[in-house]
């Protein structure tokens, strides 16, 4: 409610253009249309508005979220992948995910899904996706749960919240059989560190530990790295995205043709975030 206010706010002074990172992409449709009528372009960055009014954003630039989630399954697969090859019965990966509503969530949330079962393939492995039925029906050709030899667990809180998030992780990290567990943004891997607190099973051997890896930053998932309770995370580059969308408003008002734009994920771990072209990203 507040960025409505502060977004009508700013149409209502008739700028030359408008950045927009949508909170809520529905909350948003009302004040684009009046952007549309009052003539103010808008570039959309972070997250896409799929239902914005046909040409009041003239422009988007986000992360190739799909890209991005397949980032952390390989990550996260390379640590497992061992595990899962001398597994007895059925193994579970988690992912918690904080809505199935938002573009840059879903479409990070199926493509760590996608890139899972693409990687068990190649090894001989079957894959069936349970939880979530909105990611669940997005599978093409899902495996048969009770044979299938990976489980992928997708869970969505009823709110966003780090609790109820943590809740999800919880019920997916108390299962016997779960070896590796995925949070695909900020608030859902919070989530899972928050579970770890009490449940102390995530960390970075995979004989005794359940694998883990996030997504963002923030001071309680770079401490999580840090400390090994999480194996890594992906970030966004945050600063490329904000200098992308001022120059592609500049360009607008040049008179410029624009076109969407994708940035890129980068995995970081203990190893390598301090680096200088991954410690800029990582906010507290």
């Amino acid at each position: 409610a507040d960025q409505v206010q502060m977004l009508n706010d700013a149409i209502q002074k008739a700028p030359d253009g408008i950045g927009l990172a949508a909170c809520d992409t529905k909350s948003v449709l009302d004040s684009l249309t009046a952007a549309l009528n009052a003539g103010i372009p808008v570039v959309c960055f972070d997250t896409g508005v799929s239902d914005a009014p046909e040409g009041s954003v003239y422009a988007t630039v986000v992360t190739d979220n799909g890209g991005a989630g397949a980032i952390a399954a390989d990550k996260i697969y390379e640590a497992v992948k061992d595990k899962i090859a001398k597994a007895d019965g059925q193994v579970r990966v988690g992912e918690v995910n904080q809505d199935a509503t938002s573009a840059n969530i879903t479409e990070r949330g199926m493509g760590f899904v996608n890139r899972f079962i693409e990687l068990a393939k190649e090894d001989g492995k079957t894959c069936a996706v349970v939880g979530n039925d909105y990611y669940v029906n997005l599978v093409e050709d899902n495996g048969d749960a009770k044979t299938a030899d990976i489980i992928i667990e997708v869970a969505v809180p009823a709110q966003t919240t780090v609790e109820l998030c943590a809740t999800e992780a919880s019920n997916i990290m108390n299962k016997n059989d779960t070896i590796a567990m995925f949070g695909s943004n900020q608030v859902s891997a919070e989530g899972l560190v928050t579970a770890n607190q009490n449940l102390n099973v995530l960390g970075s051997d995979v004989e005794k530990n359940i694998i883990a890896a996030g997504f963002d930053a923030g001071s309680t998932i770079k401490a999580a790295v840090k400390d090994g309770t999480l194996i890594g995370a992906v970030t966004q580059s945050p600063l490329m995205q904000g200098k992308i969308s001022i120059e592609t408003l500049y360009d607008i008002c040049e008179g410029k043709e624009v076109k969407d734009v994708q940035t890129d994920g980068y995995w970081y771990d203990s190893t390598n975030m301090d680096d200088a072209d991954i410690s800029p990203n990582l906010y507290d």
